[in-house]
Order: structure tokens, then C-alpha cells, then sequence
């Protein structure tokens, strides 16, 4: 519970150290594995989170009666027993009760059973597994009011400013209700003054700006060095000490919102401040990399692993950069910065896609987040890549900066006091929850019966074959008034399905990372009798589309893949924009074998029985092509999961290293 958050918080400046360790050898692990699974089941099958609801009840009619005035005092009143006593049951019930009653006045939403057992899952730090559509903005209130009235500090985060910002407008009200006050941290928020914000009772904010502003405290903590006891002797003495330049108040509780997603997606990928300036002339160098590695011929001189996203060179091409001869002034004329240098310029080349990895808005090259189909603003890819892409997309090249100060996802979030979470798709990495974070997933039943409808996949060889069924199926969709939501891949996806149906006539919308500013329009419209869609993954995490009057008579939304993505997690999400809250709906794919299985011979088995002995268009075909496709599919997954174990073992291997310099990186 969260009795060491009252008893104990952390001091603003304290960096604490990750509250788990990672045990050394093999035996220790096999015995963390079983013991661990064993006390993950049993915490997630008991955890008994029915018996806060006749608790709950108690206090209903009590309420009922009271003014809005009334409430807040008896609020106030109940946090300082709260802060007294801690998270007992009977206390926490009678937040919840409160909280659920100023919902209903303000809202006119009233929280549901479910809800309930969610925000008492949350507040046990634990991964609450809630159905898309079953409110999870709405239950993070109870457990981020019920903690904030006992005094702590609580950030929820979320996965973009759009979703960030619209909760916190949503919310807000509750909470003043409550007696607190409420922050929110997007990218446009100026670094001065986000320390009001922060200061708030319950802070919103994206994972990625709380990261860098964690960085940016860390980096003004060790400017002068001298530790925690320097910092706090400058209160006594300086004008303008460093305690009073931080932004954040300490690492006290955190709700995560879409879990899956950042904790265990984009936990990968590293968060890295980059300062002191590189010299321009190492563009040079670049453009003659970027050159030579276009004269390159794949299949002869390299070759290029899609699933793993990996370039090996061949032979002829590790002779052929030997041979090259850099200019006599470029200073990068090293073997090993050469050939590093080369690889990377081919993975620009042949790698990263315009309008699928990252597109180009006002001459810069702009970061398409994989995960939410989001531009990632101000963000850029280390060690000359991110020139390199520039070169090739004959932009602007920026400097080149070196990193100052770096943390991975899987340390930040481990350093908070309490963590829990709640998304629609985690029972797929409910293990790596555990062993990563200590968080036992418990999966939360749905408040009314689930009407999604999976129609059979369908899948074809040939894209134009693909494209004219997808049309029939649209139109025959668009006959009966039904709205569709056409899911892709990619922004380039999105604009050859956009294509596809205006050139047969059909009115639509399209939802990406290029207008991401109109989402919320979009969105609103997607339900509408007769309305077509088209989204890229942007629409599958956090978004409600709700469906206009006389819609769920003709039979709900209706959701179309059009592609599998990188984990079948997204392809849930995105199925789970349909039959939300009871409504019906259904989803369906209608899918192609892409090069991964057709050119590269991946898929396993099932894809060589598509590709060379069973004939196409038989059913044994179809079946063999959905495992081949899928094979490709957890072939991705597990590659990801190998790179986060990676980048788990660095992380324990660097604090080891600290404690033995008797340092804290």
C-alpha cells in the first residue's frame, strides 16, 4: 500500500534508487521465476477487490443529502485521517463514495462496480486490465483523488498531449470539487513554468515530458556536485539555490495510463538530453557516407533484415569501404567511425521510411512515434542519424549534439515510491510486468456484456487484388449506413487507402500523424451514420468514438485492419475502437503478404507453404498466409522483448557499477 508515501516521501532533490534488484546467476533466476509467478498469480487471482463495493454502498445514502460545500469539507476532513492512518479499507471506500458522488453532480457520471474495483486495483499498485470503453479515465480519478487527498503528490501519465490534455479538462472538474488542484504538463507547457504545475495535487502529463524533466532536475542537481546535503545547505546560504531551479517535487505515485505502452513498448528505447554542440564540419563527412553507401547494391553488397530492422554487410561491401578514400580535411577518417558511420547511413537509406518512421513539416525531419502514430516534436535520433535522415531528405542538416544525460523508461518508472496501471491489452506481457516493475495484472470484468463481433480474416497475395475487395467491402459496409474505421500501418498507408477510396467516389476522413491536430473532430464524426475513417494507430490507444443515435440499431462500428502491426497488443487497441460500453460492433482483417514473408522468407513454415507448395486462393492457402503473417508478427514481438531484456541487464549492470564507484548514476 501507500503507507510509506505518508510516512516517508521523498525529499524534492532525492533520486532514489530502483526499490527491486535483479538477482545474479542462473539458479537465482529460476527460483525468482517460479517464486515470482507463483506470488504474481496469487496477488492477481485474491486480490479481493469485490469487497470494497458493499463498503462503498455504506456511505451512498449518506451522501446523497449532503450540498456540494458539505462534500468538500467531509473531503477535507477524510484526508487528514487518511494521512493519519493511512489507506485503510473503510477510509478508502469513503473516498471512493465521495469521489463517485461529486463524478455523478459534476460529470453526470457515475461511477460503475468495475470502476470501483479498477481505482482499488490501482490503489494496491498493481496493472488493472479494463476492456477498451470501459472508462479507465474515469477510474484513475478515485485512486488519483483518494491519494492526493491524503497528501500525495500524484502524476497520472499518459501517451500524448491530446489524450494528456483532454483528461485533465475532463477531470478537473472532480477534483476542484474535491478541494484540489490539478497540473498539466504537455510539450507547449515552457519549462518555467512547469514547476506550478507540478506543484499541483494531481498532475497530467505525457511519459515523455515527465522523463526529461526528471533529466533536466538531475542535471541541475549535478552541476556542483556535493550531493543531497550541498543542496540542502544552499537554502541557507545562496541567492538562487538549485533547490528552487527544480521542476519536479519528487517520484511519489503514478498511475499509468495504456500501461502496455509505456512501460513495456517504448521502455526500448532510451530518453537522452543531448547539450554541448558538435562542429558542423562532421556534415561533410556525412555527406560523403550518405553518398558512398547509395552506391551500394543490396543483395551484393548488404543485405537488410526487416523484422529485426538490421543491415549486414556482405564481403564485396566490407572491401569495397575499405577501399574508399575519405577527403584529406574530413577528420573522421578512422576505421572503426568509418564503417559504424557507413552502416548507419545504409539503415537511413533503407530502414527509416518518409511518412511511416518519420515525415517532413516545414523542412524538418519530424519523429513518428511507432507506438501512437504521433510526431514526437523537438525529438531526434542520436549519433548522426538523425543528420543522416536530413541528407537524404535534402533538409537543413542540424548540429549534431552529444548526450548529457540519459535514463531508460524501465529505471525512471522504477524509481517511484508507487507505481500502478491500467490498459485494455496486458495479459500478452503480464510477466514482464512483474519481473520489470513488480506489478501482478488483474484483469477487471466488463460492467456490461461484450457485443464486438470478429468477423473471418481475409488474406491476399496481391495488393491490387486486396485493394478491390477492401472497396467492395467498403461500399457494401457504406450501403447499409454503417461507419467503418479503416486501420493502417503508417501515414504513407493511410494516403494510399485515402487514394483508394476517392478515386471510387467515397467520401472519408484521414487521421494521422500530419493533421493530429484535428483528432478531436475527426473522432467525434467517426461514429456518424455512413462516416468512413481512415487511422492510422493514432485512433487506437485512448480515444472514444461514440456512435450517433439509431448507429448501434445497424449494427455499431465496424473496424478494418489492413495490416498487423508490431504487436498484436495495437491490433486489440485498434479493434477495441468498436462495441464500447455494450454497443455492438465488429471488426474483420483484410490483409496482403507484405515483402517481409514474400520476398524475405520470413514466416516460418506457413510461409514457405504460401510461397512455393500450397496454390494461392485455396482455403489451405489463407491459413497457411494468416500463421505466416503472424509468425512474422511474434517473430517482431519477440525481438523487442529480447531488446528490453537487453537494455534491462544494462541498466542493472551500470547501477552495480555506480554502487561499487560509490556513485548514483
Amino acid at each position: 500500500m501507500l503507507h510509506n508515501l505518508l510516512n516517508h516521501p521523498p525529499a524534492t532533490h532525492d533520486f532514489r534508487p530502483e526499490k527491486q534488484d535483479v538477482r545474479p546467476g542462473a539458479v537465482a533466476k529460476i527460483v525468482g521465476a517460479i517464486t515470482g509467478g507463483v506470488e504474481r498469480r496469487i496477488r492477481s487471482h485474491f486480490a479481493g477487490l469485490g469487497k470494497i463495493l458493499p463498503l462503498v454502498e455504506q456511505h451512498a445514502v449518506h451522501l446523497s443529502g449532503k450540498s456540494d460545500l458539505e462534500l468538500k469539507n467531509e473531503a477535507g476532513h477524510l484526508g487528514l485521517e487518511l494521512h493519519r492512518d493511512g489507506f485503510r479499507d473503510d477510509l478508502v471506500a469513503h473516498a471512493f463514495a465521495i469521489i463517485r458522488e461529486i463524478a455523478g453532480r459534476t460529470l453526470g457520471k457515475r461511477h460503475f462496480d468495475v470502476q470501483l474495483m479498477g481505482g482499488w486495483a490501482l490503489l494496491k499498485g498493481m496493472v488493472a486490465e479494463m476492456e477498451t470503453g470501459e472508462g479507465k479515465t474515469l477510474t484513475a480519478t478515485l485512486a488519483a483523488g483518494t491519494a492526493a487527498l491524503a497528501g500525495v503528490p500524484v502524476h497520472v501519465l499518459t501517451v500524448n498531449d491530446y489524450l494528456t490534455r483532454r483528461d485533465a479538462d475532463e477531470m478537473g472538474p472532480i477534483y476542484r470539487a474535491l478541494g484540489l488542484s490539478v497540473g498539466c504538463i504537455i510539450h507547449d507547457v515552457p519549462v518555467n513554468g512547469r514547476r506550478a504545475e507540478y506543484s499541483c495535487d494531481i498532475t497530467y502529463c505525457t511519459n515523455k515530458e515527465i522523463v526529461f524533466d526528471y533529466l533536466r532536475d538531475k542535471l541541475t542537481l549535478d552541476d556542483m556536485g556535493g550531493g543531497g546535503l550541498r543542496v540542502r545547505a544552499e537554502s541557507l546560504y545562496a541567492k538562487d539555490p538549485r533547490h528552487s531551479r527544480l521542476l519536479l517535487r519528487g517520484l511519489y505515485y503514478a498511475i499509468t495510463d495504456e500501461a502496455d505502452s509505456l512501460l513495456i513498448d517504448e521502455s526500448r528505447t532510451p530518453l537522452i538530453i543531448s547539450g554541448s554542440v558538435v562542429g558542423r564540419e562532421e556534415a561533410d563527412f556525412m555527406r560523403v557516407v550518405i553518398d558512398f553507401a547509395k552506391s551500394l547494391v543490396i543483395g551484393k553488397d548488404f543485405t537488410i533484415d526487416l523484422s529485426a530492422r538490421q543491415v549486414r554487410v556482405k564481403e564485396s561491401g566490407e572491401k569495397k569501404i575499405r577501399e574508399l578514400v575519405l577527403p584529406a580535411d574530413t577528420q573522421w577518417t578512422g576505421t572503426i567511425r568509418k564503417n559504424e558511420m557507413i552502416r548507419r547511413a545504409l539503415s537511413a537509406l533503407h530502414l527509416f521510411e518518409l511518412d511511416k518512421d518519420y515525415l517532413v513539416r516545414d523542412d524538418k525531419v519530424q519523429i513518428i512515434d511507432a507506438f501512437t502514430g504521433r510526431v514526437m516534436p523537438d525529438r531526434s535520433w542520436e549519433q548522426g542519424l538523425q543528420q543522416l535522415i536530413e541528407i537524404k531528405e535534402g533538409c537543413e542538416v542540424t548540429q549534431q549534439q552529444e548526450t548529457v544525460a540519459k535514463i531508460s523508461y524501465q529505471r525512471f518508472f522504477r524509481r517511484y515510491l508507487h507505481l500502478a496501471g491500467m490498459t485494455g491489452t496486458a495479459k500478452e506481457v503480464t510477466g514482464e510486468f512483474w519481473s520489470v516493475y513488480n506489478l501482478p495484472v488483474v484483469r477487471i470484468h466488463t460492467h456490461r456484456p461484450l457485443q464486438r463481433k470478429a468477423l473471418p480474416d481475409r488474406i491476399f497475395s496481391d495488393r491490387t487484388v486486396r485493394d478491390c475487395y477492401l472497396l467492395d467491402r467498403v461500399r457494401e459496409l457504406r450501403a447499409t449506413g454503417q461507419p467503418v474505421l479503416i486501420g493502417t500501418g503508417s501515414v504513407a498507408a493511410s494516403e494510399v487507402a485515402s487514394r483508394l477510396l476517392a478515386s471510387a467516389g467515397l467520401e472519408h476522413s484521414v487521421l494521422n500523424a500530419k493533421n493530429d491536430a484535428e483528432e478531436a473532430g475527426i473522432v467525434a464524426l467517426a461514429g456518424e451514420r455512413d462516416a468512413i475513417t481512415i487511422a492510422t494507430n493514432m485512433a487506437g490507444r485512448g480515444t472514444d468514438i461514440k456512435l450517433a443515435p439509431g448507429v448501434a440499431e445497424l449494427g455499431g462500428l465496424h473496424v478494418i485492419l489492413t495490416e498487423l502491426h508490431e504487436a498484436t497488443r495495437i491490433d486489440r487497441q485498434l479493434a477495441g475502437r468498436c462495441a464500447r460500453q455494450g454497443d455492438p460492433g465488429s471488426y474483420e482483417a483484410i490483409l496482403t503478404l507484405d515483402e517481409v514473408i514474400l520476398e524475405s522468407g520470413k514466416g516460418g513454415l506457413a510461409g514457405v507453404l504460401v510461397r512455393k507448395i500450397v496454390p494461392k486462393g485455396t482455403p489451405f492457402w489463407s491459413v497457411a498466409a494468416k500463421r505466416a503473417i503472424v509468425h512474422v508478427q511474434k517473430e517482431t514481438e519477440r525481438f523487442h522483448g529480447r531488446m528490453r531484456r537487453e537494455l534491462f541487464k544494462q541498466d542493472a549492470q551500470r547501477k552495480n557499477l555506480m554502487s561499487f564507484s560509490q556513485r548514483e548514476e
